[in-house]
């Protein structure tokens, strides 16, 4: 089993590993994630087709009354607090269930505007929503963000290639920090392909670049993109490895900084 931990101060229990239902999976990937103790699932209603099974997934978990064993974080990419609405009314009515645990404000480069962090919390109060989350590819909007206690959670780039949340995050979070969930583990596919390896280095597993995000203490949850049932086992296989040891952080932090220079 994945270990579990509160998603920052929202109450929200989450696995250490969170599953992307942008690649295609069917229904039986979503079941058997959930199996192996993984309960944190994103989605968006723009994914269309690709999206199915994991809306059949949430209907049957919400029929079977399961519906608290799993938590979703839902993105919304309307930088409109009326089309926003609309969407997270849409998406409850698609899944079957009354609220959703975390509403995903994205992708935002800097503060969202005012009217949006009010209807967010709107939809907190309720309790259509259980927590606003917030994801960005800007390290600096984070950290102030933070300091107005909004914003419960924040999805962020984490990997061997880009690790600055290192210098501009995670040092500043303080005690009462928001959630953290990390995305693009493989960098966009770049750590898996040996075209890009430094000579003589062999090429990680989607398993290594999984367990080196693990290695961050600040972050809660580690997504993961599986297309198939056996893709989600081999990464499983990868992670009962354990934490990373300080050789096996180095050579990914060597794959890394290759990639990022080169």
């Amino acid at each position: 089993m994945i270990e579990r931990r509160k998603l920052g101060e929202t109450g929200i229990e989450v696995a250490r590993i969170g599953i992307s239902s942008s690649f295609g999976a069917d229904v039986s990937v979503y079941e058997q994630a959930l199996e192996r103790g993984c309960n944190y699932f994103t989605w968006g209603t723009f994914i269309k087709g690709r999206s199915t099974p994991f809306k059949s997934f949430v209907r049957q978990m919400c029929m079977s009354g399961r519906r608290e064993e799993i938590v979703i974080g839902l993105l919304s990419y309307s930088h409109s607090s009326l089309l926003g609405d609309r969407f997270l009314r849409s998406a409850l009515s698609q899944l079957g269930t009354d609220y959703i645990d975390g509403l995903i404000l994205g992708y935002y480069p800097k503060r969202p505007p005012q009217r949006v962090l009010d209807w967010a919390l709107k939809a907190k109060n309720s309790g259509m929503i259980r927590a606003i989350g917030l994801t960005t590819h800007n390290r600096g909007a984070v950290i102030p963000l933070v300091k107005e206690r909004v914003i419960d959670y924040f999805h962020i780039r984490y990997n061997a290639v880009h690790r600055g949340a290192e210098q501009d995050i995670f040092p500043h979070l303080g005690d009462s920090r928001p959630g953290i969930v990390s995305f693009t583990a493989t960098s966009w596919g770049q750590l898996l392909k040996a075209k890009k390896m430094p000579a003589g280095i062999k090429v990680p597993t989607a398993g290594d670049c999984y367990r080196y995000a693990l290695a961050q203490k600040e972050i809660d949850i580690c997504m993961m993109g599986v297309k198939n049932q056996a893709m989600f086992r081999q990464n499983m296989a990868e992670l009962e490895k354990g934490p990373m040891t300080p050789d096996e952080l180095t050579y990914m932090q060597t794959i890394g900084d290759h990639l990022y220079t080169s």
